[in-house]
């Protein structure tokens, strides 16, 4: 079917190939990407993006010996395709198949794995380091998007790069449109020129003959930045000590090639600019490339068509009662780290745009930008997911909880997220967080759960977090009207005899059928942190078994928290703490990973049998 990428099972293949042939490589390469990811789901509009880029460098540099180190991953889908594992994208982010993110146990090419942005120019500086240190000419490479360059720790590594003088290029994927428009021949025709060693000699040449005439040199230097200043905005990044280069068309591969070849025969930082099109050769997602950034299953020919679901996401009931609290309450300001979409934000973007701040990918930032709103009487909302909430975790102890501030967390995806796999799990989050002095945390068990917990974290004067799953809840019916749930109280969903299972959060569903099973007491524990004591004392003197459950690591977990309880106050009785175990969960269904780890219905049945019969 496809006559060259058929061929192409290394990237020894590709740099073998005829440099002519490559465009045509680049045409039948997008569109398996799209047949494909249309079948799996899974990433496209990035993916379809850096197709010139891919095979531009797989054809220049040396890989693997040559290290690519890429930003996340949701631009490597042809980078894998390229090295070996066209075979295997049929199975991509399911259970036993391949990751959408790079992993290092699946491919030497895939050199760092990636999960959260921003750290790919970090890497490749280490990376570039190690060869300088053993005295290797291979080449690091990082390649980061214009989102994840947002990144502060980002900027900590080209601050650190500059200094080090390493062989290291970071290519900069600039997809924003709104920046495409100084791209064209003549800053194609300079890149080229720039990335020359013609231009790099003859800029160390000057400035070692005009070291001596002090006054001359920095008018020389001056003349250059406001020179160059007027075609490229790379003087922010000279500044750091790189040699800038671009912007250019990242999807005219002889420009690509060119700039990439003369670029690996330089000494020292360089910095590429790039400008590419997300969902370039598929006209749907070139018109909505947000759409088809991550999508489920699709008909290629009719493209995405939006499913009616009779359930919200818990997502959704976040952003319904975000726009429903901001209406009664003016203090409210709603913040996220670039997850307006996928966080439920958008109507409260456009219906309270004054109260609305994206702040990029700088989860650091987030949560002291919230403390100091705190700070002036604001009531701040930050919208997260629970794995990215651990790249602030200093900043949420001791900007907010030690001052104790009243910023609301409103954690989405705690727990297994299905196929994006252990980057992506909220596997950790009631672990790192009971452990908070100030610190209130409530996991809801079903959709108005989830807006009483949040309306009663807007009423406390002190730091909260709401943490709910990815997906739909059970589908109970929503209730507009928002009362505060008592502080600290579980409540009793199912009475029974010899067992008492504490169900935290999402957890609850498949207690209570596993109750009805067993005949056992079921609670719905509501808070995480102040535990309810007083409930656990009574169910523990009153079962001879207690069974804690949760969508969490058991280490450290609502379940140790309980084991404390009963501890502190000298009660003995069995208990069995049942949570996700101590490893990192693999891609897959999201159900099947649950039964896998024993907490759907089934598994509780059995664990709890087995206790019994010890």
């Amino acid at each position: 079917m496809y006559s060259l990428l058929d061929t192409v099972h290394t990237p020894d293949d590709l740099r073998r190939m005829d440099r002519a042939q490559l465009p045509q490589l680049a045409r039948e390469l997008r569109e398996f990407l799209v047949e494909s990811v249309s079948n799996t789901g899974g990433h496209l509009s990035s993916n379809l993006g850096t197709v010139e880029l891919t095979i531009a460098l797989h054809t220049v540099y040396d890989t693997p010996e040559d290290k690519l180190v890429w930003d996340v991953g949701h631009q490597t889908y042809a980078h894998k395709i390229l090295t070996g594992r066209r075979g295997a994208m049929g199975r991509l982010r399911m259970a036993g198949g391949i990751a959408g993110f790079p992993r290092r146990d699946e491919s030497p090419y895939d050199t760092f794995g990636t999960g959260h942005s921003s750290t790919s120019i970090s890497a490749a500086l280490g990376m570039a380091v190690a060869a300088k240190l053993q005295g290797s000419q291979r080449r690091a490479v990082a390649i980061i998007g214009d989102g994840a360059m947002t990144g502060g720790m980002a900027f900590e590594a080209l601050n650190n790069a500059g200094a080090i003088d390493a062989n290291l290029l970071v290519i900069l994927n600039d997809n924003d449109m709104s920046i495409s428009r100084p791209v064209g021949a003549l800053n194609n025709y300079l890149a080229k020129l720039m990335s020359g060693r013609f231009y790099a000699a003859m800029r160390r040449g000057s400035e070692k003959v005009l070291k001596g005439m002090p006054p001359v040199l920095e008018f020389a230097k001056r003349a250059e930045e406001h020179v160059k200043g007027m075609v490229i905005p790379g003087t922010m990044f000279e500044e750091f000590g790189f040699n800038y280069i671009g912007p250019i068309d990242g999807h005219d591969l002889d420009a690509l090639l060119d700039t990439l070849g003369n670029i690996r025969k330089l000494e020292g930082p360089q910095f590429l600019h790039i400008v590419t099109q997300k969902g370039k050769g598929y006209a749907l997602a070139e018109e909505d490339c947000l759409l088809y950034h991550g999508v489920s299953k699709f008909d290629r020919a009719q493209g995405i068509v939006p499913k009616e679901s009779s359930r919200p996401t818990y997502t959704q009931v976040f952003g319904q009662w975000l726009c429903d609290m901001a209406e009664q309450d003016e203090r409210l300001v709603g913040i996220t780290p670039a997850m307006c979409e996928g966080s439920g934000l958008a109507e409260f973007a456009e219906r309270f745009p004054a109260r609305y701040f994206d702040v990029g990918i700088a989860e650091q930032h987030a949560l002291t930008f919230a403390a100091g709103l705190a700070c002036d009487g604001y009531k701040p909302v930050v919208a997260i997911y629970s794995t990215f909430l651990q790249r602030a975790y200093d900043q949420l102890i001791h900007d907010i909880a030690i001052q104790n501030l009243p910023v609301v967390l409103a954690i989405d995806r705690g727990g297994l997220v299905g196929a994006d796999g252990a980057t992506h799990a909220g596997s950790f989050d009631l672990s790192y967080l009971r452990c908070i002095p100030n610190m209130t945390v409530m996991a809801p068990a079903d959709e108005n759960e989830c807006r009483a917990m949040l309306y009663t974290a807007m009423q406390l004067n002190t730091p909260s977090a709401v943490r709910y799953p990815r997906g739909t809840g059970p589908g109970v019916a929503i209730v507009k009207e928002m009362a505060a749930l008592p502080i600290g109280k579980g409540e009793v969903r199912r009475a029974g005899k010899r067992v008492a299972i504490l169900a935290f959060g999402s957890m609850l569903a498949p207690a209570l059928v596993a109750g009805e099973q067993l005949d056992a007491t079921v609670a719905n524990m509501r808070f995480v942190k102040p535990l309810d004591s007083e409930l656990i004392l009574r169910l523990a003197r009153e079962h001879e078994l207690l069974v804690t459950v949760e969508e969490n690591a058991v280490q450290g977990g609502a379940g140790s928290a309980v084991e404390e309880c009963l501890q502190r106050h000298g009660v003995s009785v069995a208990l069995l703490q049942l949570g996700l175990p101590d490893r990192f969960i693999e891609q897959g269904e999201h159900g099947q990973m649950l039964a896998d780890c024993g907490l759907d219905a089934k598994g509780l049945v059995a664990g709890i049998q087995s206790r019994l019969t010890d």
